[in-house]
């Protein structure tokens, strides 16, 4: 696996997305990718005592539904990577204890799905697992519980706020299968433009979302036009514009191919989804339906995505700290033959 410029990696031998499952909350199923997703509940509580079981239950059925798919079980997966928004990776790691898979727990916020994707990749590609499982959940109700209690006080949210996306969704990485290969990834850094309030997670993601991109079109020598679309994970539409000014600004044409899961992962008239969606299922659900949809039909050849993630917690938040964001990528290539 040579590594390509600064911090992009390109796999020697790119592992194959051998199936998908998503798994998608009330909201998110009545939005415009509903139909795609594998599982649509009409209850977020699905049934469970808590919002942390419910989000649990997102991931195990996210598991239990691309193993299915693929015709596989625990035993033909050598490890998992994967990550949520709970303190210590509960929905994680209590999603998943069923499995007998020896498990990595990762944390980058709303960028852990593309954090988990690289380190699949990368043990795939250098012969050290030939199947991986990597994927990611979120719960709106259980992101509320960290930093408003109880959920029920319905302080009004200004429309620069963005809805935590509830789902869950797991993609198994192989040698073999499909016709869609991870073929690249750029590793973000850490960025922090000053921005303190966790109602601007779009304005204090933007910047590392440029970061990375740039960065992988400088690695690559690419631009904006070898790539059919170029999507972000978690900006919604407030944050998309400031990515769209910041590429502007530096004379870098996007060629009208720069997205935002967030700002797609719902109708704008749906109610309460303010700029958009965030979450560690936001960009796993967009990804794993709609994006990989295009790209198994053919009507994409090359789709670059760069998950956002703002790494606040509800300890940094209460200590009044700015917010540092990180945004990892992977680039997804249709190989046909």
């Amino acid at each position: 696996m040579p590594k390509q410029g600064k911090q992009t990696w390109v796999f020697s031998r790119p592992p194959y997305i051998e199936s998908v499952a998503t798994v998608a909350g009330r909201l998110e199923s009545e939005g415009p990718f509903g139909t795609l997703y594998d599982i649509q509940h009409d209850d977020d509580r699905l049934g469970k005592a808590t919002w942390e079981q419910a989000e649990q239950q997102l991931l195990q059925e996210a598991a239990q539904t691309v193993l299915t798919k693929a015709n596989l079980t625990d035993q033909d997966i050598d490890f998992m990577v994967g990550g949520d928004l709970n303190a210590q990776l509960s929905g994680f790691y209590f999603g998943t204890r069923s499995l007998a898979v020896p498990a990595f727990g990762v944390f980058s916020a709303c960028a852990s799905i593309c954090e988990a994707l690289t380190i699949s990749a990368l043990a795939v590609d250098g012969g050290y697992a030939k199947r991986a499982l990597a994927g990611t959940s979120s719960h709106n109700s259980t992101a509320e519980r960290q930093f408003r209690y109880p959920t029920e006080y319905g302080i009004q949210k200004p429309p620069t706020a963005q809805r935590t996306v509830t789902g869950a969704g797991m993609a198994v990485l192989g040698q073999t299968g499909g016709n869609v290969q991870l073929t690249e990834a750029t590793v973000g850094q850490v960025t922090d433009y000053g921005i303190h309030s966790p109602w601007e997670m779009g304005a204090a993601m933007a910047p590392a979302a440029y970061a990375t991109i740039r960065a992988h079109l400088q690695d690559t020598g690419r631009t904006f036009s070898d790539f059919d679309a170029v999507f972000t994970g978690d900006l919604g539409r407030i944050g998309l514009s400031i990515l769209e000014d910041l590429f502007q600004r530096d004379g870098i044409a996007t060629e009208q191919r720069l997205f935002d899961c967030g700002a797609e992962i719902y109708d704008s008239s749906q109610p309460e989804v303010f700029s958009g969606g965030s979450g560690g299922a936001c960009c796993t659900l967009v990804t794993f339906s709609h994006l990989l949809q295009q790209l198994t039909t053919g009507t994409w050849k090359r789709v670059l995505v760069s998950a956002t993630g703002a790494l606040l917690s509800a300890v940094t938040a209460q200590q009044h700290e700015t917010i540092p964001c990180i945004s990892h990528a992977v680039v997804l290539e249709r190989k046909d033959g």
